[in-house]
């Protein structure tokens, strides 16, 4: 009996202290990095995708569609990421990423009149003093004095989709980085590259899109801005 006893008492005991182990040291997971890309053209829309709808999901999101969806399939698609998602691209942006994504994943090809079409916007109207705009830039006013006005920037390029000025969001909230850096003599010159040709690995796995149709001074500005937070 008092053998029984001891052995109930000796299995109860292993129990508690494997159950307790179990919740004090939970398994450490590390999700895998996302290494997935969009497949590459020429067309401007291709750029666009890799700046702007990196910002909210991976590439895979493309892959998972219905295969063979054409031109008008796809170009509805984005229509619906601009107007119900909130997706930060205008309506020149929205044909040119359909007409890539026609052609990159779809049976359309980069001949087709429809796509030339719609991968080469007419201009908007410039007055004789306003530098035109490369592909895929986004127009952003300046501020009245002139300098780079960063608030249209941030809400044109959706900055603040991802980073909160002091709480992380998608990646960190610029306050964080300001402290990360304040001492770093290099620090500008090293956010003006993260931002301009985008980075992984300094926050966790999930990587920022490169934002190369910004211009050297709003990417300076940016840079900037996330510095005095």
């Amino acid at each position: 009996m008092k053998t029984t006893t001891f052995l109930a008492r000796a299995i109860l005991g292993s129990c508690v202290l494997i159950a307790f182990n179990a919740l004090a040291a939970p398994p450490d997971i590390k999700l895998q990095p996302d290494t997935s890309k969009l497949r590459p053209s020429k067309l401007p829309g291709y750029a666009i995708a890799m700046q702007k709808c990196a910002i909210c999901h991976s590439a895979d999101y493309v892959k998972y569609q219905p295969p063979g969806m054409t031109q008008t399939q796809w170009t509805a698609e984005m229509a619906k990421m601009q107007h119900t998602y909130g997706a930060p691209i205008s309506d020149d942006e929205v044909k040119q990423v359909g007409a890539y994504l026609a052609v990159a994943y779809g049976a359309a090809k980069a001949t087709d009149a429809s796509v030339i079409a719609a991968s080469t916007p007419a201009p908007p109207a410039e007055t004789p003093s306003t530098p035109p705009t490369s592909p895929g830039a986004s127009a952003v006013p300046s501020a009245a004095d002139g300098s780079i006005n960063v608030q249209a920037l941030l809400a044109s390029n959706a900055c603040l989709s991802c980073h909160g000025l002091t709480q992380k969001i998608v990646g960190p909230g610029y306050h964080d980085v300001a402290e990360k850096y304040k001492a770093d003599p290099q620090a500008q010159s090293k956010l003006e590259a993260s931002i301009h040709g985008g980075s992984v690995g300094k926050w966790g796995s999930v990587p920022m899109p490169a934002f190369t149709a910004l211009k050297p001074e709003e990417v300076k500005a940016l840079a900037a801005f996330v510095l005095k937070q």
